[in-house]
């Protein structure tokens, strides 16, 4: 069914980001503890041989999530033609804080979980299971964040997003894939060749917010066109 595709947002999207500026707030603070956690890690695991690392990227990808859900329940003001002011969203994620937690550490695990039986036969097999799974989950920080779903509802209600259309998910998850994990890690490095290490770290901070919060309008206008117009 293509009636929710609307590659249009991601066009639309680009305006509404710098009209609304206030919307890198939370993405920019999650930057940045990513280069203070960055920074801190090695004083805790260099001793014991680089164990407990991994909390702390779980740390990372937690506060990443809520800071995405932040910024998606601003995007959907937006979408909404609501006042979409910071401090609306920021209010209104608070109340919402306890699920948005949940969905985050949901996810996480679902996917880390696909990932690991999978890798049982082979590290390939593991890889496109965490990317199933992963596409799957795709609206579960949408679902917590705009329907105020905790956890495994939220699992669920993304799971029944995908489902209700398969191309318009699919495509969402590859302009995510695109971007959070080609050009942010893989593209920008090369123009940022020439700069300090301190300097790369705050424009990949900055980068790291700009595209998070780019990200938060077609997450929140798919959603809301796939749960309003088909499973709900």
């Amino acid at each position: 069914m293509l009636r929710s595709l609307d590659l249009g947002m991601y066009v639309r999207a680009v305006p509404l980001l710098f009209r609304h500026l206030s919307i890198l707030a939370v993405p920019l603070l999650a930057a940045v503890v990513d280069v203070l956690i960055d920074q801190i890690t090695p004083f805790f695991t260099d001793a014991a041989g680089g164990v407990g690392a991994g909390l702390f990227l779980l740390l990372v990808q937690l506060v990443y999530l809520w800071a995405f859900g932040v910024a998606i329940i601003q995007a959907s003001n937006i979408w909404r033609s609501r006042r979409g002011s910071f401090d609306e969203a920021w209010d209104e994620s608070r109340l919402k804080f306890g699920g948005l937690l949940l969905a985050a550490i949901g996810f996480q695990f679902v996917v880390w979980a696909a990932s690991y039986i999978g890798s049982f036969l082979g590290p390939l097999v593991g890889l496109a299971l965490g990317a199933v799974a992963a596409l799957f989950l795709i609206y579960t920080i949408p679902a917590a964040a705009i329907g105020g779903m905790p956890g495994s509802l939220a699992i669920s209600a993304s799971i029944r997003g995908v489902r209700a259309n398969v191309a318009a998910s699919v495509i969402l998850a590859l302009v995510f894939f695109a971007l959070w994990y080609v050009l942010v890690p893989v593209g920008l490095p090369y123009v940022l060749q020439r700069l300090t290490p301190l300097e790369w770290q705050l424009v990949m901070a900055a980068v790291r917010a700009l595209v998070l919060a780019y990200l938060a309008f077609p997450f929140a206008k798919q959603y809301d066109d796939i749960a309003f117009t088909r499973f709900w």
